[in-house]
């Protein structure tokens, strides 16, 4: 009897250790989702049979979709987690254009904030693996300062701050929080940072330029040179020459040039706005010395030129190779303002053992007719963090 009862004992010390084992062998993947370029303020042509569809109508259904995904289960590829169940959502990034520029007629940043506010705020469900609410994170766009700094062309109002406070109040926490009277660009910019499970995350304003450089390099000296490092940003490597500041005194914003004023570094190749796309290379070459400097920084998350894509920046004269996500935008996408059904959100998993990442396009929209949204996996990239 004796006999049978210490076995029984060992058995279940046995069972115990193999569950502990198995426990704590189990990669510990974070899921994030990834979006950007909500545009409140803006008007979809149509959108699952209607026309002149409002932002808060497309997000909030893309909020709905969102909700799904800890229900899925991922595709059998080479990813992380491949052919498991989603199961749980950590964060959910967007970096900004929260609010459209309020030129004629489009509705104040505090119109666009409140529908915001409501969409992912109140209406996001998910929840991360402990069964806490997903963390939101928020960068800012160039509309999202615009409004908060001026334009060159006429607004109503001439400018609302108030997406760029609330962003700055919700992710900075300052002990007295900014107001739209108080909010200073020069100097309250929405930089920070977040170390998600080995991973350190660089959130900036809008671009990496020289000003941001100075706040990177001290957040990075923190930081071990072998922790993998990402940034999100709303501005694509290459940025926009409008968005640099005025070259010519008295450097202000003006209809002339066109010259925007959201980043601090001034423009340094010509003294008008060049097209769109192009003209940034002095600028880049700065950026990539930084890049040099820190190899540890393995990936770039933005949105602004909307559309899913996985890519590699070399820079202007390809002597750097960093993977690029750029995301595609519920109401701006470059594709989906055409195709509905090619509407898409990004899903990041990151194996924190292994230090591997994979991003996978999360279609949303491809069937308008069904009742209860239904996320569909598109293109997918894989890289390692090490």
């Amino acid at each position: 009897m004796r006999s049978a009862k210490l076995l029984s004992v060992l058995l279940l010390l046995l069972v115990v250790q193999i569950v502990y084992a198995q426990k704590k062998q189990a990669p510990v993947v974070v899921n994030i989702l990834f979006t950007s370029d909500a545009h409140y303020g803006l008007k979809r042509a149509a959108f699952r049979g209607d026309t002149s569809v409002t932002g808060h109508k497309v997000n909030a259904a893309m909020i709905e979709a969102m909700n799904t995904v800890p229900e899925l289960t991922l595709p059998a590829d080479t990813g992380v987690n491949a052919n498991g169940k989603v199961g749980h959502v950590d964060y959910v990034i967007q970096t900004g254009d929260i609010t459209n520029r309020m030129e004629l007629p489009i509705q104040s940043a505090a119109a666009s904030w409140a529908e915001f506010k409501n969409d992912y705020l109140n209406c996001l469900k998910l929840k991360n693996s402990k069964g806490v609410a997903a963390t939101l994170l928020l960068a800012p766009g160039n509309h999202d300062i615009s409004n908060a700094i001026g334009y060159y062309k006429p607004m109503n109002p001439h400018t609302d701050a108030t997406s760029m406070v609330n962003i700055y109040n919700l992710m900075l926490h300052p002990r007295k929080l900014l107001t739209v009277q108080s909010f200073n660009y020069t100097k309250d910019k929405v930089n920070y940072s977040r170390d998600i499970q080995g991973v350190h995350c660089l959130f900036i304003t809008l671009w990496p330029d020289s000003a941001e450089r100075i706040w990177m390099e001290k957040n990075l000296s923190t930081v071990p040179s072998t922790t993998p490092v990402l940034v999100f940003s709303h501005d694509q490597p290459t940025c926009e020459a409008v968005h640099f500041t005025n070259p010519t005194p008295p450097y202000k914003i003006i209809s002339g040039n066109k010259f925007e004023n959201l980043v601090a570094e001034h423009y340094k190749e010509s003294n008008s706005v060049m097209e769109k796309g192009t003209g940034t290379d002095v600028e880049q070459r700065g950026w990539v010395k930084f890049l040099e400097a820190h190899p540890n920084i393995k990936a770039y998350f933005h949105g602004n030129s909307n559309w899913n894509e996985f890519y590699v920046y070399q820079g202007p004269d390809k002597d750097v190779n960093l993977n690029v996500f750029r995301v595609d935008s519920p109401m701006k996408g470059k594709y989906s303002g055409i195709d509905e059904s090619k509407l898409s959100f990004q899903l990041i998993s990151l194996d924190a053992s292994t230090k591997t990442l994979t991003v996978r396009e999360c279609l949303w929209n491809t069937d308008i007719k069904e009742s209860r949204p239904r996320v569909i996996f598109g293109k997918s990239k894989t890289i390692s963090l090490k």
